[in-house]
């Protein structure tokens, strides 16, 4: 969208995320998530934390029940969205300013874990801001019915793939991406 401030947060939860529904029955998860910058002290000849950024998430729809369901306090994860500034004045009156995150893309960091991703039974979520399926958010939690199903991030969805060139023993000189 135009004109609005897209980032990308690499950082730990603070907290499990809180699944609640709205008066229409909409998914919303919230959670926050620190990221704290590592600096290089010369002096001191060793790594240092810099000063914590706190934000405060929001998920909307499938993504908030596949977020609540798969991630849990001190996961680290990498959250995409558009940043968001509220003002408001606290109970003794003094004006404050919070920054928060609505959230279009959240997943664990691979980079110190692994994870296995498994397809939603729906095939898909709608997209919270056109409110149509989205074919790249295919990948998420398990499924109700517990069993293992392909696909991924990074993998064509079932509809976009074709079918692969294939020789004897059904081995192909395509390469595998």
């Amino acid at each position: 969208m135009s004109g609005e401030t897209v980032i990308t947060v690499v950082g730990n939860l603070v907290d499990d995320p809180e699944l609640r529904f709205t008066a229409s029955g909409v998914a919303v998860a919230k959670f926050r998530v620190a990221s704290t910058p590592r600096v290089f002290d010369r002096q001191a000849n060793e790594w240092k934390d810099g000063e914590s950024l706190f934000l405060t998430c929001s998920v909307w729809r499938q993504a908030a029940e596949n977020v609540a369901e798969s991630l849990a306090r001190g996961v680290r994860v990498i959250v995409q969205g558009r940043l968001k500034q509220r003002s408001y004045e606290d109970r003794e009156g003094v004006k404050r300013t919070v920054y928060e995150l609505d959230v279009d893309e959240v997943g664990a960091s691979l980079a110190r874990a692994t994870a296995k991703v498994v397809k939603n039974p729906s095939g898909g979520q709608a997209s919270p801001r056109e409110g149509s399926p989205s074919q790249d958010a295919w990948a998420s939690a398990k499924p109700a019915n517990g069993q293992q199903q392909a696909g991924g991030w990074g993998q064509t969805p079932p509809a976009e793939q074709q079918p692969a060139a294939q020789g004897a023993g059904g081995y192909s000189d395509e390469p595998p991406f």
